[in-house]
């Protein structure tokens, strides 16, 4: 059965975020009926990872079998059409090795955050950017973010009701910088805690404004404590925007021995953010 690797867009502002859910849209919903009305298969696909309502994507990543192989570019160009009228599209479509997972071959997610940072209501950038009326300070921000960068305990910037059995993660990088009106904040990491990178935003915000320093930053964490958190950030200003994984010869391997792949790929918890 041949396992295709989709790289998924959508704007996420009709959807009550990537999960099938029984109360509203959802990104793997509109996908999987793309999948029926093309293919007649009824099919359950993985992502790489769960954005909330409200979060875009511009590089997510899942993963479908199909019963019959088919070329890959008809797999993209059917998916396109039955995808519509939705606001999602698969930019690419790839036959994967055996043994790739979207989720569980993942080695990095990246996301990206944008601040609408000018007085003016927002017209066109409305629902896909946080309108923040306030001169921020980027240089202040990026510098503050480095406090974030490594092995922490983020209990302080996690959703009380994240599911993840540890808060520690490791972030490989975090950036912040102004392009014109707009300030961008960048990071990535092997996985996210629930609302963890809107929590961090929105803790930064206050750098920006000057309200905070770079030690309120370092107590917040050290604190481990929801209430040392700065307000989140809405999702309008979310984009989950690259998924990167490991090589195909080590899914392979991993693949012959199930109860090793199980223990080299817990991954506690890979969602929004």
């Amino acid at each position: 059965m041949p396992r295709y690797k989709l790289t998924v867009e959508y704007d996420g502002r009709p959807f009550c975020g990537w999960q099938r859910q029984a109360n509203g849209p959802s990104v793997q919903a509109v996908i999987e009926r793309a999948v029926k009305a093309f293919s007649g298969e009824v099919v359950t696909i993985g992502g790489a990872g769960r954005t909330d309502t409200g979060v875009h994507a511009t590089g997510q990543v899942c993963h479908v079998d199909l019963a019959k192989s088919w070329p890959a570019k008809t797999v993209m160009g059917a998916m396109n059409f039955h995808c519509q009228p939705d606001p999602v599209v698969i930019l690419d479509a790839e036959e994967m090795h055996e043994g790739f997972d979207a989720r569980f071959s993942a080695i990095r997610r990246s996301y990206r955050y944008r601040i609408h940072n000018r007085l003016p209501p927002l017209t066109h950038q409305l629902g896909l950017a946080w309108h923040v009326k306030t001169d921020l300070d980027a240089d202040a921000m990026h510098r503050a973010a480095q406090e974030f960068v490594g092995h922490h305990d983020f209990t302080t910037f996690r959703h009380t009701r994240c599911q993840a059995k540890s808060p520690e993660k490791t972030l490989e990088e975090f950036r912040v910088y102004r392009d014109g009106e707009f300030v961008i904040a960048e990071c990535s990491s092997r996985s996210f805690l629930h609302n963890q990178v809107r929590s961090m935003v929105g803790t930064l915000k206050l750098v920006g404004e000057g309200k905070w320093g770079e030690g309120d930053i370092t107590r917040a964490l050290a604190a481990r404590d929801r209430k040392a958190c700065g307000p989140v950030a809405p999702a309008d200003g979310l984009y989950l925007t690259r998924v990167d994984y490991r090589a195909a010869e080590l899914d392979i391997e991993l693949k012959k021995d199930w109860q090793a792949r199980k223990a080299a790929l817990a991954v506690e918890d890979d969602g929004e953010v």
